[in-house]
Order: C-alpha cells, then structure tokens, then sequence
C-alpha cells in the first residue's frame, strides 16, 4: 500500500470519526424505494403492517390505500399516517413506523484503483468520494488521482464532476469530498507520465 493511499483511508476515518457533521443520521434519512417499512397503529393490531416502498415511490397500507412516502422521513410518514388515520377512522391514532430494511445503494469504482467494482454505499449516511476509492482498495501505482471524477446521470445526461483529491488530502478542503448519488461513477484514470 503507497503513501497516497494510506493516507486516504486514515483521511476517511477521521472525517468519519471527529466530523459528525458529515454523516447523515436516522432521523434526516429520506425513504427510498425498495425500504421496508413496519407500520404499527397503537391498540389497533388489524393495521399492523410490513410494506416494501414501490418503484414509484408509494406504500399500501389498510384503509388508506397507496401513499406516496418515498422522499419523506419516517417521522413525516408516522405524522402522514395520523393525520389521515384521525380524519376518518380513528381518534388520537398513535402511529410507529420502523426501517426494517434499507434499499441498496450502489456506486462503481473504475480505473486506476486496486479493487475496481461496484460497492453498496453507507445505508444511513451518505458515502464520499474517499470512501468510495478506499472500499475499492485505493489508488493503485498509476493513478492519476487529481483526474480523478464523479460521472453521474442527470435526467439522462451525463455529468462530470471534477475531484482534485489534493486540494482535500493536503489542504484539508473536506468540503471537496463530495457526496455521491445512487448510480454514480468513480472513475480514477491512469497517469501518462
């Protein structure tokens, strides 16, 4: 393992470690299709439920019918379901709404690292650029990881988003770490000289 590399991923623990602000917590998670939810309604075991989020983005649930949650947090989806529960059904519902199952996230690595793939992102929070090329093994001896990109699709067209990893290993710019998206291309090419 080079020097580069070691210092990626002792670079991505530390953030990881002394920097709670970069990870995302359970509360602010936004549900995705493909989550499992487990609805419960207090004194009411007849709404019990256990729903997957569809393609579109909605549940089914007992006498409401489908609603769109995808997007909202859980405690949007228990105040959603009060809401409507308390309008025509119930008084005072109290409603609980667990995560009993994330939807995998998936980003690829390619190019000039060790281990080039795809990789499930972190479930509750969201996965860097560092952290990606650190679960891929980290730059291999060619890479050329100043060239180093984020190729995401937007609304069917492609974007490329530079990365400058020096500007965040040597000047400590961690805001230059960016994020990624579900589906987003890593790619670290190979140095030419």
């Amino acid at each position: 393992m080079n020097r580069m590399n070691l210092f990626i991923i002792l670079f991505a623990v530390g953030v990881l470690l002394c920097c709670p602000a970069f990870t995302q917590t359970i509360e602010d998670y936004r549900l995705q299709p493909e989550d499992v939810l487990h609805i419960t309604v207090y004194e009411q075991p007849d709404l019990d439920t256990k729903t997957r989020i569809t393609s579109q983005g909605e549940i089914s649930f007992p006498l409401l019918g489908a609603m769109k949650v995808a997007g909202l947090t859980v405690q949007e989806v228990e105040n959603k379901i009060m809401e409507l529960l308390a309008k025509d059904y119930l008084v005072d519902p109290k409603v609980q709404v667990f995560i009993e199952e994330y939807h995998v996230k998936q980003i690829s690595v390619l190019g000039a690292v060790f281990k080039p793939g795809k990789y499930d992102m972190f479930k509750e929070r969201n996965t860097t650029v560092l952290e990606a090329i650190a679960m891929a093994g980290g730059f291999n001896d060619v890479a050329d990881f100043n060239n180093t990109r984020i190729i995401r699709n937007v609304n069917g067209q492609e974007e490329i988003i530079p990365i400058k990893v020096t500007e965040i290993t040597k000047k400590g710019r961690k805001e230059e770490d960016k994020n990624l998206e579900p589906g987003d291309i890593v790619f670290v090419p190979e140095s030419f000289l």
